[in-house]
């Protein structure tokens, strides 16, 4: 995965040019006949084709649609909430680590937040996810299956148990393993001093149109929890907004907003997969199979239809009837769970 190259350098020139002209001192010759002689001129409209983010199909700068994706793994212990940085992430694996405990791999691209955190440690399955985006896969801490693949170079990282007190810093009003954090800035930095590649071509999702979200069939679920656990501490719940169309995501009844600007999450696709998992050592640590296809639930726009999940060059997505089922444009949000029993519609 490493590339020789340094960052991308870019130049903007920007050529101003401007005619004055002085009636005064400059006079036009008019027609024998005294009427001025007016020459049109063409109009030239400039039409600017307008791009889109390739994870989100959200109109974007332009700068930031070849911006290489960088992939974080961020805590979800209640002691960790709210979390920094969530709220921009274009697509989010929530996923078991041990026990009953989930944590996030975000994935940033069209837009990379000043502070992201807390930043939690590394598992295999979360790098095979972060593989199927070409992230640079930040993390602090690794399980020993992890650390194989880190230390096999199998992505470009940057990991906390390397630059803790350099590139991650820890926040004081928290307690570790809660409190790792990393920015935009350092992760630049960073990037640029290992000589990994910070922009890339992204390949897109597929974006339904407008005509097509209007067609959109399925179960009306504008309520549904994702029970990780018994226990209210590990519930995911999404309700609906038809006003906004969006989709807001609460933790033990708790809405999921950012720490330091407040804003909640606001999603347009939720993705559930039922994935095998397995128990692997004594710590409880597990192992995932991301190949095997198998059954899902795809929630948009209120309505909630069972297609399958497929991995397509290391990325997840829903299939139906042997097609690839576009999302809605927005942010997207993918629960991985054991069996769909734990997908609960409550309204």
């Amino acid at each position: 995965m490493r590339n020789a190259k340094f960052a991308v350098a870019l130049l903007s020139i920007c050529v101003f040019m401007s005619a004055c002209s002085n009636n005064d001192s400059q006079e036009q010759s008019t027609p024998d006949n005294g009427a001025s002689e007016k020459i049109d001129e063409p109009v030239v409209e400039v039409v600017e084709e307008s791009v889109v983010s390739p994870l989100t199909g959200i109109e974007s700068e332009e700068q930031n649609v070849t911006q290489r994706p960088v992939g974080v793994m961020i805590n979800n212990h209640p002691a960790a909430r709210p979390q920094s940085g969530l709220t921009k992430a274009d697509i989010v694996y929530e996923v078991l680590a041990e026990g009953n405990i989930t944590r996030f791999l975000a994935i940033f691209q069209s837009e990379i937040p000043d502070i992201i955190g807390p930043v939690r440690s590394a598992r295999p399955y979360y790098i095979d996810l972060s593989k199927g985006y070409n992230a640079l896969y930040i993390a602090h801490g690794y399980s020993p299956d992890a650390l194989e693949k880190l230390s096999n170079g199998e992505v470009d990282s940057l990991n906390g148990m390397e630059y803790d007190g350099t590139l991650f810093w820890r926040a004081d009003h928290r307690k570790a393993p809660h409190n790792s954090y990393i920015s935009k800035e350092n992760i630049l930095e960073g990037a640029i001093s290992k000589q990994y590649e910070v922009a890339s071509e992204v390949e897109p999702y597929e974006f339904l149109t407008e005509e097509e979200e209007k067609n959109l069939e399925g179960k009306q679920a504008n309520k549904f929890v994702i029970k990780y656990d018994n226990s209210q501490t590990w519930h995911a719940t999404y309700e609906y907004n038809q006003t906004e169309k969006s989709y807001s995501r609460y933790s033990n009844n708790q809405q999921t907003v950012d720490l330091e600007s407040n804003d909640p999450v606001k999603l347009s696709n939720i993705l559930v997969l039922e994935m095998d998992h397995s128990i692997i050592d004594d710590y409880g640590r597990r192992d995932i199979d991301l190949t095997s296809r198998g059954k899902a639930i795809l929630l948009q726009n209120g309505l909630m239809q069972e297609v399958e999940w497929v991995n397509k060059d290391g990325r997840i997505l829903p299939i139906k009837d042997g097609n690839i089922v576009k999302f809605v444009p927005g942010k997207t949000w993918i629960n991985i769970v054991p069996n769909l029993d734990m997908f609960l519609i409550q309204s």
